[in-house]
């Protein structure tokens, strides 16, 4: 335990101290993107793990995030990922989709964890087992920032697949963000399936009701 960084392991070793054994961090990406899915990731560790270059998603660059995931996926004790698509995020919203995804994460564990630490300000709906919000929980937690790798690189290989697809929307480059790239492209030439016909900026776009340099925030 010693070698391990306090910052990222305070939460799980308190909780370990409590005799929580398989303590869960749980973690989303692709919730302001235009267009594609949210894609939640549930990471438990063994209590002796040390993964000391695994760090927020946001501050690990795409080259250095894939060799992460490798090595989370080899270490972890179990690791479960939740999808949610653009239909549902423009039925439920994208709150709603993004905590769907994060229980559809932890349901796909093989084993039930015994407690759960989620990023953000909410807990997870519809789940009987102890958990705990941390904001900016992806620099406070080792599990929560191995999930945000994880749901990371999966919806960023996905958005990949969907530049196949729909190479005038560039989406390999931008991952379904609102670039100028993008909304040009929205622009010229509509929306395609897997964009989000709810979001304000999308809507706007169909209707060449925006000015690029003063778009509104997405969403």
């Amino acid at each position: 335990m010693a070698n391990r960084p306090v910052d990222l392991l305070s939460l799980e070793s308190n909780l370990w101290k409590q005799g929580y054994r398989a303590v869960a961090g749980v973690d989303e990406a692709g919730r302001g993107p235009l267009a594609g899915p949210v894609v939640a990731a549930c990471v438990v560790f063994p209590q002796d793990l040390f993964l000391p270059e695994v760090n927020d998603s946001k501050r690990v660059s795409a080259k250095k995030r894939e060799k992460l995931l490798d090595q989370i996926l080899e270490n972890a004790s179990e690791v479960g990922i939740g999808i949610v698509g653009e239909e549902t995020i423009d039925r439920m919203n994208i709150l709603n989709a993004s905590l769907k995804a994060m229980w559809k994460a932890v349901r796909k564990l093989k084993s039930e964890p015994e407690f759960i630490l989620v990023d953000g300000n909410q807990r997870i709906p519809n789940l009987s087992l102890p958990q705990m919000p941390v904001i900016k929980g992806d620099s406070k937690s080792l599990s929560i920032a191995a999930a945000s790798i994880v749901a990371k690189v999966i919806r960023d290989r996905i958005m990949f697949n969907c530049h196949r697809r729909y190479p005038e929307f560039s989406f390999a480059a931008h991952k379904g963000y609102a670039t100028r790239v993008h909304v040009e492209a929205l622009q010229a030439f509509g929306p395609c399936e897997i964009h989000r016909k709810s979001f304000r900026l999308v809507k706007l776009c169909q209707t060449n009701q925006i000015d690029l340099d003063t778009r509104p925030a997405a969403g």
